[in-house]
């Protein structure tokens, strides 16, 4: 039989279909070794046939790698298909996206152990009396059944091997599964859904539209909801996808997961370690599990027959991939709900304004939810206008007002966060002399100071420096620390309450597979009193307790320039007030802003989404933004200026060409510098065009990927999250 194999190799070079040899074990979807180049190299079976054009003298041979099932299903193939013809990348590009990394590489495999099982009694063995281990083990294996043979040998060294020698004992290897997230249980609690989440329900399984759009106020019951749709499809034999912006959501679902559905959910994501990536991914492709949850790349989970696929907080960015193949997770999930026939729910407080005007136009079905699942009312937001509080001479991070909520929350046992979406003590270090700042050598990006380690950080590359003690320009020693992160808040508030429980949750406290869910956990036990996070602590959580938030620096994201700073305000401070008056105590929160007349912040605080819509799709039809026009970026990074301004100009001449071809389909075209110039010594440079007709888009990819050489990284962005 003839192999048709895609070699894991991701260059264009490459990219086409080899013909081996192969033995008649080896299907569709197969990993394999194959020879290539004078190596032996990863690879993927796409068909099988039984001629080559090739003559047979010059074929060579795969090896099949010893799976228990291929590792790609037919779907995942199809799905390939699709995904490298839309994004045009190297087809091994997409393929991986399928597989744990480790497990593509061989670096990984299942957990094999030995146990011993007795296969004779004690009392009709003859040992000799000296034979103290064996007589040991042999008593311990008729006590206790199967054991593992590790333990044995280390408390009877040698007994084990010799029972087994004389036929008293018999060895099997056995699967360890290694479980993530071993620590997260809870309580099963069945609960009964209230007419709007029963009405809800019906809707998303009656509607005949694929998507299903769930606009529901925080703490609305959204995920009761979703575990219900969950339910049914396990009570029909089908399976589900659950995805969830944040790692850090992940422990807290999976908890809830398990008290339900017990074993059938398994999780992904990026966090695991190798060997439990690896054993959750083929839980879930023998079909032991039917439930996958997980961020972005759970979507490429090996299931079959998918019953619905989740997409919670649909607006968030990071559900758009950053490395190539630059996919956006909902056109994923379109793909496989339409080929599984399953419905495809989003759920959001604030969705995206792409999204929710899809919905009001009818191609989405739109469910309300405008009511907490408690019928309690959402808290109320007070304005602390930070301009006032400089005149008063208050040059602290904390408004008064806010200091005094604090004060009466701490005293009466409630909790509270305070959101700063800044990481680190200070965000930059300047010298108040000549006016340097210290800036990354890898990134044209400045430093952002940590006193934990005393050290400056790039939050670019990671690099880390030592702490100037002196301006390397000018030899002065008046440094000086501008821009507060969350550090710095920790440390104030440490002075202002000494004797308050205080928790930081960013990504300098959340290393290692457990840090996000350590943490929550701290704070949901009441362990401590006050919680200081970036946004991974905006999004989905429930503490009962917290009755006050705090915003601090509010309106910082609203000056970025880009056309979605508005709606990622509005969205961000909505999920962050949603955090508070959960339970039965009333909610407050306090944001501060320099800007309270922002009109932004004024729908913002009287949770009025539509209004906000309304404004915001108004301001971008006149504009003609998304999503009445598409933006496309073509970046080229490459680690020789000269090199990329050359691969720059290649890729200019032949989408000027189109430009100039297809006016009518442009607002703007335009080459230029990225904003921030150089990123891990990668210097930067973009083409941007602002389309009125997407029929292009196919002709730019094309574009793009001829443009390709081995001096510049060329990649296509359509209506990029982060436009720096």
């Amino acid at each position: 039989m003839i192999a048709e194999v895609i070699v894991d190799i991701a260059a264009s070079e490459t990219d086409r279909i080899y013909d081996y040899l192969c033995d008649d074990d080896i299907v569709v979807g197969s990993r394999v070794r194959a020879p290539f180049g004078g190596k032996t190299v990863p690879g993927f079976v796409m068909r099988i046939k039984e001629t080559s054009d090739v003559p047979s003298e010059k074929l060579k041979k795969v090896f099949s790698c010893p799976d228990e099932l291929p590792a790609l299903n037919a779907e995942c193939l199809a799905l390939a298909e699709k995904l490298t013809a839309r994004y045009r990348v190297p087809k091994a590009l997409t393929l991986r996206l399928f597989l744990p990394s480790e497990m593509r590489t061989g670096k990984v495999r299942e957990l094999l152990r030995n146990y011993a099982e007795l296969t004779t009694p004690v009392a009709e063995m003859k040992l000799s009396k000296t034979a103290k281990n064996q007589f040991g083990a042999a008593t311990y294996l008729e006590e206790n059944g199967k054991t593992d043979c590790a333990y044995l040998n280390n408390v009877y060294p040698g007994g084990v091997a010799a029972l087994e020698k004389k036929g008293y004992v018999r060895i099997t290897k056995e699967q360890i599964l290694r479980d993530p997230y071993k620590t997260v249980t809870a309580e099963k609690a069945e609960r009964t859904l209230t007419p709007d989440q029963q009405r809800a329900v019906k809707t998303i399984c009656e509607d005949e539209r694929t998507v299903q759009l769930l606009h529901g106020v925080t703490g609305s019951g959204k995920t009761e909801i979703y575990l219900t749709l969950i339910a049914k499809c396990l009570q029909e034999g089908k399976s589900s996808i659950f995805l969830v912006p944040e790692i850090s959501l992940t422990p807290q679902m999976l908890s809830q997961l398990r008290a339900r559905f017990g074993k059938q959910a398994a999780i992904l994501h990026s966090g695991l370690s190798a060997g439990e990536r690896f054993d959750e991914w083929w839980r879930l492709r023998t079909g032991e599990a039917k439930i996958a949850i997980g961020a972005r790349s759970a979507i490429f989970s090996p299931l079959e027959n998918l019953g619905v696929i989740i997409i919670d907080e649909e607006h968030d960015s990071s559900y758009s991939s950053e490395s190539a193949p630059r996919y956006n997770t909902f056109d994923v999930a379109l793909l496989r709900a339409k080929r599984n026939a399953c419905k495809l729910v989003l759920g959001s407080a604030t969705p995206s304004v792409e999204t929710y005007k899809r919905a009001t136009e009818g191609e989405f079905s739109l469910i309300r939810l405008t009511k907490r699942i408690n019928q309690k009312p959402l808290p109320e937001i007070t304005i602390a206008d930070m301009r006032r509080e400089v005149r008063r001479g208050n040059n602290s991070a904390f408004s008064g007002v806010l200091k005094e909520e604090l004060e009466k929350c701490l005293q009466e046992g409630n909790q509270a966060i305070l959101f700063l979406n800044r990481r680190g003590y200070s965000q930059t270090v300047i010298c108040k002399e000549c006016g340097y700042v210290a800036k990354c050598e890898a990134c044209d990006v400045s430093l952002t100071y940590h006193r934990d380690e005393n050290c400056l950080k790039c939050h670019y590359c990671g690099m880390k420096y030592n702490m100037l003690s002196a301006c390397p320009d000018c030899g002065g020693r008046k440094l000086t620390y501008a821009g507060t992160g969350t550090q710095r808040i920790a440390a104030d508030l440490q002075k202002l309450y000494p004797s308050a429980r205080i928790l930081r949750m960013d990504n300098d406290t959340t290393s290692g597979k457990e840090g996000h869910y350590k943490i929550l956990k701290t704070f949901a036990e009441k362990k401590a009193d006050i919680l200081v996070g970036t946004q991974m602590i905006a999004k989905g959580h429930d503490f009962p307790a917290v009755t006050l938030v705090g915003i601090l620096d509010a309106d910082m994201s609203l000056h970025f320039s880009d056309y979605r700073s508005g709606e990622r305000t509005f969205q961000l401070l909505t999920q962050v007030a949603g955090r508070s008056g959960r339970a039965e105590e009333k909610g407050k929160v306090v944001l501060q802003t320099f800007d309270p007349e922002n009109e932004v912040l004024r729908f913002a605080t009287s949770y009025d989404y539509q209004g906000f819509y309304d404004n915001e799709v108004s301001l971008r039809a006149a504009m003609m933004f998304p999503p009445f026009a598409k933006i496309v970026r073509v970046l080229v990074t490459g680690e020789e200026d000269k090199k990329c301004v050359e691969a720059l100009r290649d890729v200019y001449f032949a989408l000027e060409k189109l430009y100039t071809d297809n006016p009518d389909k442009f607002l703007f075209f335009n080459k230029m510098r990225a904003p921030i110039k150089r990123i891990q010594n990668k210097f930067r440079y973009q083409v941007l065009m602002r389309l009125s007709d997407t029929s292009i888009l196919p002709d730019i990819y094309a574009a793009c990927a001829e443009a390709r050489n081995r001096d510049a990284l060329v990649s296509v962005e359509e209506n990029p999250t982060n436009l720096s």
